[in-house]
């Protein structure tokens, strides 16, 4: 035991190199162990919203979950193994961009572990109360930790300059893509993705009880939600075309997930939305020098979003809401949250910094 012991020490025991990046392919076989990761969740999340009758921890959903976790978790200890194979110890041995990854893994096995004794003890959830349980708060968190690591390795990696092509940045955009659904699956009961066309009319078409309440507040959130990751990017780098679009499309599975595809329509519309604010960016290109730009995508892209919303659920609904207030506020407040946002994520503008040459750099900034 002592003898372990003190070889474990050794291994922990930081060796001093500085430490390097992956390769954009393990940056993108890191991102798509993650979509696996994703997609067990959205079908485990599925299963609880749809089979009441689910009475045990071991299900076909929770085995999709957890063998995603297994499978990003081994290839992300793998590049650390094979760095210590080479001679490098403790944090030297860990890529740029996978230290919290992978300090997320046994966090979140012990969730898992927690997970389990809940279940087995106070049963399972199938209503809201999912949404607030501890365990479950617990492994979404490490979850997103791991799965948003080709997001921190590319941040400030030396080949990705300003401007970098759809290609490269692809495994940071699903990381991120995937990290969002995780914040709106546990705002689902706020999330506007899951209503119907004809809900959200019927809904605007009274200000009687509670439903335009509900669906003007979900709005706002999936707004903040959808909207805050694109002006994170677009802040960091000049985006390639494309680049909402498919935080967008990544973006309706959860949702889509949960009401098992019946709201198509809309869930469509908003990969559309993705579509006219790519077209926006290369209209407008917003970066951190370019304040004006930057706001006014903000605020035009939150409001051409859900304005095509209100449209889709207008026409599958075969109406107008009767409240016109309602339907022609609604864009316009979503717009002034886009402008306020962009406030908050570029107060000032900022010029374009030098993209590191080694990790030392990188570990400065």
């Amino acid at each position: 035991m002592a003898m372990a012991n003190a070889g474990i020490r050794r291994l922990l025991a930081d060796s001093g190199e500085q430490r390097g990046w992956v390769s954009p392919r393990t940056d993108l076989v890191t991102a798509l162990l993650g979509v696996w990761f994703g997609i067990g969740l959205m079908i485990d999340a599925w299963a609880h919203t749809n089979l009441t009758q689910l009475e045990t921890f071991f299900t076909p959903w929770h085995a999709a979950f957890y063998s995603g976790f297994a499978a990003v978790a081994g290839w992300i200890i793998w590049q650390v193994w094979r760095n210590t194979r080479t001679g490098r110890q403790g944090v030297a041995a860990v890529p740029m961009g996978y230290l919290a990854g992978l300090l997320a893994i046994p966090a979140f096995a012990v969730f898992g572990l927690f997970d389990l004794m809940w279940h087995t003890f106070l049963g399972i959830e199938t209503t809201i109360d999912i949404l607030f349980s501890p365990s479950h708060l617990g492994l979404i968190v490490t979850m997103m930790l791991i799965i948003t690591t080709p997001l921190r390795s590319a941040w400030n990696a030396p080949d990705l300059g300003p401007r970098p092509t759809l290609g490269r940045l692809l495994p940071a955009l699903v990381g991120l893509a995937f990290a969002t659904t995780l914040v709106s699956l546990f705002l689902g009961y706020a999330d506007a993705l899951q209503w119907s066309g004809p809900g959200i009319v019927d809904a605007f078409s009274s200000v009687e009880g509670t439903r335009a309440d509900r669906i003007a507040s979900a709005m706002v959130i999936s707004n903040v939600v959808t909207l805050a990751p694109v002006l994170l990017l677009a802040r960091r780098w000049s985006l390639p075309f494309g680049s909402v679009t498919i935080l967008h499309a990544v973006g309706i599975l959860m949702s889509g997930a949960q009401t098992a595809f019946g709201n198509l329509s809309i869930l469509l519309t908003f990969v559309a939305a993705g579509l006219v604010s790519d077209l926006l960016i290369r209209w407008l290109r917003p970066s951190g020098g370019r304040r004006g730009a930057y706001w006014g995508f903000a605020g035009l892209s939150g409001f051409l979003t859900w304005s095509m919303y209100m449209g889709a659920a207008s026409v599958a609904a075969g109406r107008l809401p009767t409240v016109p207030e309602l339907w022609t506020g609604a864009p316009i407040v979503a717009g002034l949250i886009g402008l306020a946002l962009g406030a908050l994520f570029l107060p000032n503008a900022v010029t374009a910094e030098p993209v590191p040459t080694s990790a030392a750099d990188a570990e400065r900034a």
